[in-house]
């Protein structure tokens, strides 16, 4: 029987490069002889995928409970028809976002407790937690201007959540930084100010006692 897989997740505000180092991760990792599989959150398996759709409607009208709801039942559904699987297979998954999302923009940016949605999102995963979580750190204000110059080449509209204003994106990045500082072992915080190849030169250091010898 395969060794249960690693779970590494990847957190941030948008416009800290998230994709980017997942993407670019993913290429080292398979260098080391690991076997890694890339998911993304809110999404990953189709129900997941139609929830994320609802959620980042600018054109609905969603409750912060009702948002928290929707975020963690998105997460159940991965869990349970893509994240467990893969993992007991030994695979290791690169999952951009996961918990700690919920925690910083609906525990603390819409201000409904940090308990209250870890509670949630406890039996939403079935008490899943990432073996390393990868946190990229940006100034909120240059985040946000990278998001806008990205949305802007793709001819996308900013999503719900991206036109929160700037006060929102501040206590978000705060209420991450809070989230490393509580569990250093597993929080790494990396500095996204950095070339995109230096980024994942931090990631790969902070993953080294994980990695196979």
């Amino acid at each position: 029987m395969s060794a249960r897989g690693r779970l590494i997740t990847i957190e941030g505000v948008d416009g800290t490069g998230k994709t980017t180092l997942a993407t670019a991760l993913l290429g080292r990792l398979t260098d080391h002889g690991v076997d890694a599989r890339l998911m993304r959150e809110p999404g990953g398996v189709e129900t997941s995928e139609r929830i994320r759709e609802l959620v980042k409607d600018p054109e609905l009208t969603v409750g912060p409970r009702a948002e928290a709801l929707l975020y963690a039942a998105a997460r159940a559904q991965l869990v349970d028809q893509a994240l467990l699987p893969v993992l007991e297979s030994g695979a290791w998954v690169l999952l951009d976002r996961f918990v700690d999302s919920s925690l910083a923009y609906q525990g603390v940016g819409r201000g409904l407790g940090v308990d209250a949605v870890r509670d949630l999102n406890r039996f939403a995963t079935a008490g899943l937690t990432p073996d390393r979580t990868l946190l990229l750190s940006l100034d909120s204000q240059l985040a946000r201007a990278r998001a806008s110059d990205r949305g802007a080449a793709a001819g996308e509209a900013p999503d719900r959540l991206e036109r929160e204003g700037d006060e929102f994106f501040v206590r978000i990045r705060e209420a991450y930084l809070s989230l490393a500082a509580a569990e250093p072992e597993r929080v790494r915080v990396l500095d996204a100010s950095q070339a995109p190849s230096a980024v994942v030169d931090q990631a790969l250091a902070a993953l080294g006692d994980l990695l196979p010898g």
